[in-house]
């Protein structure tokens, strides 16, 4: 046995290494921050982007309500004291609603629940500072993002001392759940990112992805993926999806259970899925209209000829939405008709309300990095990937360290996290146009404002029926921004909402009966009056849009006995080779 003073130098040489790599990963975290300049924008780890993270913008506060409000809250601070000193509780505040302190410490235990309270109560007074700001509502929107990032990362559960969670198990485990913290945070600091789910329980082609299909073409940017059919006969009409390329395609084929391709193989579709490669560096310098080109449209064409079909039915899904509407402007001003149909999920087309993703854009850091993107420098998967992740800061961030690194746990198996952290890279000359197009001038939306492939593009004369999915709580796409799309297709459209998130709102299958959504038929101008008349539905969306698109899929005929045409012969088994590649 140990005697005391060999398990004292432990702890304390355990205690120093924790220290140590703490401080590397926190400069991992925010590198390049001490090197801003003042009043310039601090780029995100490794970034050639143009995504930073926003400066502190300009703003005013009066002095005197500022004052005022500091005041008011010394008064609050000086009763909390009191209430500490007297060991009597504190006035009720939000940790009943905040899961960062649920356990019983943080009431039972004196010192944690006046840390908890002091920490929430400074938390509502930055807020309110903020809110006293006299600036640009594009600015005090910045201001208010830094200061809840603030806020976040300030938390006492974020660090070890003040953490009784974390304390508890140290002692409980002797010390193993620290030594297995530093293990994981030493492993994430390699890998550069933080670990989200247990990857090892998770591998492409074997567990996720594994709907039977084949690639029936291939090309410097994309595999077309065409998926065995599972019913005797199937719609004439054929399904190509258009999924977004920042991440890979089997967001929506994961697990059989939650497959939104499977789900649709099932409703009788013969369906062709686009899986964008992972761009080296090689394709560094493919644009906007590369995309387009040899992506959608060329998709397109092979679909349309496998399936021997004048017309097909499409579905893009986040920037591959944009890229679809993008795409079937391009055909209506080359007065061409081979899409039936199009459906959109959580896409945005008019950016005038891009988001919370909007405090990262910004006209002066993608000045400051075109020129480097324009020579073909590419946009990291992880920068977005990261950028993502800090809007829902205490979710997919702290959450992680706490458990990762403070309690040494290995974060639950979960496919739609494993999936959020293999991200793709994208060529700089696309980027630069997504961004300054969409983003930062929102010229999509006027007609004839942006040429694509040489094709003046007014999305108003995009006639085919359209169905546009959204989600309430989405924070990356507003609902609200996605239903403007009604508006400026010149097709019938029909719009529904459903409940949760950007991902969850979407992957959310027929069978787990779970949420609910809202349809109306009546479209009006303003979303929030559409919601007023819309009647909630409980359950899955994936039913309705079954049976709206199973309206334009045409009469049906016999399954495909083999996948591919003899122009288009089999390469590979789904799912293909680009969505495992790892560039250089």
């Amino acid at each position: 046995m140990a005697s005391p003073g060999a398990a004292q130098d432990a702890w304390t040489d355990l205690a120093t290494q924790w220290q140590d790599l703490g401080a590397q990963w926190l400069g991992w975290w925010t590198q390049l921050a001490a090197s801003a300049q003042p009043g310039g924008a601090i780029p995100l780890v490794g970034s050639s982007s143009g995504l930073s993270l926003p400066s502190l913008p300009a703003a005013h506060i009066d002095p005197l309500a500022a004052a005022a409000l500091t005041e008011q809250y010394n008064r609050k601070f000086e009763a909390l004291w009191l209430h500490a000193l007297q060991g009597t509780p504190a006035p009720a505040s939000g940790e009943q609603r905040d899961r960062r302190f649920a356990s019983k410490e943080w009431r039972d235990q004196p010192y944690f629940s006046l840390l908890k309270d002091a920490y929430l109560l400074y938390a509502d007074y930055l807020r309110e500072l903020a809110e006293l700001a006299q600036a640009e509502p594009a600015d005090k929107k910045r201001l208010g993002f830094l200061v809840h990032q603030y806020i976040d990362a300030i938390a006492p559960t974020n660090f070890l001392a003040t953490n009784p969670d974390a304390l508890k198990l140290a002692l409980e485990s002797g010390g193993a759940s620290l030594a297995q913290g530093l293990s994981n945070l030493a492993a994430d600091a390699q890998r550069g990112r933080i670990s989200m789910t247990d990857e090892a329980a998770f591998k492409v082609g074997v567990n996720l992805a594994i709907t039977p299909g084949s690639v029936v073409y291939r090309n410097e940017l994309i595999e077309l993926i065409q998926y065995a059919p599972t019913t005797k006969s199937v719609f004439r009409r054929p399904l190509l999806i258009i999924p977004p390329c920042i991440n890979k395609y089997y967001i929506l084929d994961l697990r059989p259970e939650n497959s939104f391709v499977r789900y649709a193989v099932e409703q009788g579709h013969t369906v062709f899925m686009v899986s964008w490669r992972n761009v080296s560096s090689a394709q560094g310098t493919l644009g906007w209209d590369d995309y387009l080109e040899d992506g959608v449209l060329t998709a397109i064409e092979r679909a349309r000829d496998i399936a021997a079909s004048s017309a097909l039915n499409m579905l893009g899904f986040c920037v591959g939405g944009t890229l679809l509407a993008s795409a079937l402007a391009v055909l209506a001003a080359r007065r061409v008709n081979h899409v039936a149909s199009a459906t959109f999920f959580t896409t945005m087309l008019d950016f005038a309300d891009p988001g919370e993703i909007g405090v990262y854009v910004s006209r002066e850091a993608l000045a400051a990095r075109e020129p480097a993107l324009r020579a073909g420098g590419r946009v990291q998967g992880g920068e977005l990937a990261s950028a993502f992740a800090s809007l829902r800061a205490n979710d997919l961030v702290w959450n992680y360290v706490v458990g990762n690194y403070l309690k040494g746990q290995t974060p639950p198996a979960f496919d739609l996290l494993y999936w959020n952290s293999d991200s793709a890279n994208l060529p700089g000359p696309m980027y630069v146009d997504y961004v300054r197009n969409m983003y930062l001038d929102n010229r999509l939306r006027e007609p004839d404002a942006l040429t694509m492939c040489g094709e003046a593009i007014d999305l108003g004369r995009i006639s085919v029926p359209a169905y546009v999915y959204a989600s309430r709580d989405d924070h990356i796409v507003p609902w609200r921004s996605a239903y403007r799309t009604v508006g400026l297709l010149g097709g019938d459209a029909t719009f529904t909402l459903g409940a949760s998130g950007h991902i969850a709102g979407v992957i959310n299958p027929a069978a787990s009966n779970r949420r609910n959504y809202w349809i109306n038929e009546l479209l009006t101008d303003a979303a929030d009056d559409w919601l007023a008349r819309a009647e909630s539905i409980p359950g899955s969306w994936w039913p309705h849009w079954a049976a709206w698109l199973a309206e334009h899929a045409g009469a049906h005929h016999p399954a495909p006995r083999v996948a591919g045409n003899a122009k288009c012969r089999p390469l590979c088994p789904a799912p293909g080779t680009y969505v495992t590649e790892t560039p250089d």
